[in-house]
């Protein structure tokens, strides 16, 4: 499984700095099996799936198989999504729940 971090991913990760061995490990059960551990989205955020990492943290992520699998992929529209391997798990934001949703 190859993972990717979006820009935004890696800046939270930065800002929420105590949290990072948390947040390391469930990365690592995310790229184990990204269905099983995530739950997926609905709405303005089809295609997304979302991990609890504490309380009310959460990691946002895709999972580039099954975003094509479902045909998400037209909804995501990732400007790199022609060029990345099906086995490609895209960790996209982290942070707050009420943040990352952007409420």
């Amino acid at each position: 499984m190859e993972a990717r971090f979006e820009a935004a991913f890696l800046k939270a990760l930065k800002k929420h700095a105590s949290i990072k061995k948390l947040v390391k490990r469930k990365v690592d059960m995310i790229i184990e099996n990204p269905i099983a551990i995530g739950e997926p989205l609905k709405g303005n955020w089809r295609g997304f799936y979302s991990c609890p990492v504490k309380r009310n943290f959460i990691i946002i992520y895709l999972y580039c198989e099954v975003c094509r699998k479902k045909g998400d992929n037209a909804v995501v529209a990732c400007s790199d999504c022609q060029d990345t391997p099906d086995n490609t798990i895209k960790f996209v934001l982290l942070g707050p729940h009420d943040d990352a949703y952007g409420i």
